[in-house]
């Protein structure tokens, strides 16, 4: 089976921007969103994936992640994909051998900016750079499956 655990948390300050090692822009949208499953397609840069993710609440997931052809994947956003579309900036930091993602949101989300870190175990200690804020890896408001319907603009 597959697990992504995960972190996920506000930001204070733009201290991490002096950081960036590089930055890719990501469109994504959700085919199905159950009580116990999303089916996600992404396109990041030149490269596309669908991905099926368990609907736990919490840090570990099942996480099944393919890759697909870009058009196909093109077609399925403008088609078969709920909207508005997850529009993001991702911004990739490395603290103490960790990677950090930086998602920047555009769109019906702007203004939201989450930083997230995948673990390899639940309970693995790392480094919490000065510019994280709140861990919100429990709270669904921040799932980018929950930001289709409920989007930042309303909060």
């Amino acid at each position: 089976m597959a697990t992504e655990i995960e972190r996920k948390f506000t930001i204070k300050n733009n201290d991490w921007q002096s950081a960036v090692l590089k930055k890719e822009y990501y469109c994504q949208g959700y085919m199905v969103n159950t009580e116990r499953a999303s089916v996600r397609v992404r396109i990041a840069g030149e490269r596309a994936n669908l991905n099926i993710k368990s609907a736990t609440l919490g840090i570990q997931r099942q996480e099944y992640e393919y890759p697909i052809p870009l058009a196909d994947a093109k077609e399925m956003l403008s088609t078969l994909c709920t909207k508005p579309l997850i529009e993001k900036t991702r911004h990739f930091v490395l603290i103490d051998g960790k990677t950090w993602e930086i998602d920047v949101f555009h769109g019906d989300n702007d203004g939201l900016i989450v930083a997230e870190i995948e673990l390899e175990y639940a309970d693995e200690t790392f480094t919490l750079p000065s510019w994280v804020d709140q861990d919100v890896s429990n709270d669904v408001r921040y799932y980018n499956v929950k930001l289709v319907a409920h989007p930042f603009k309303d909060w």
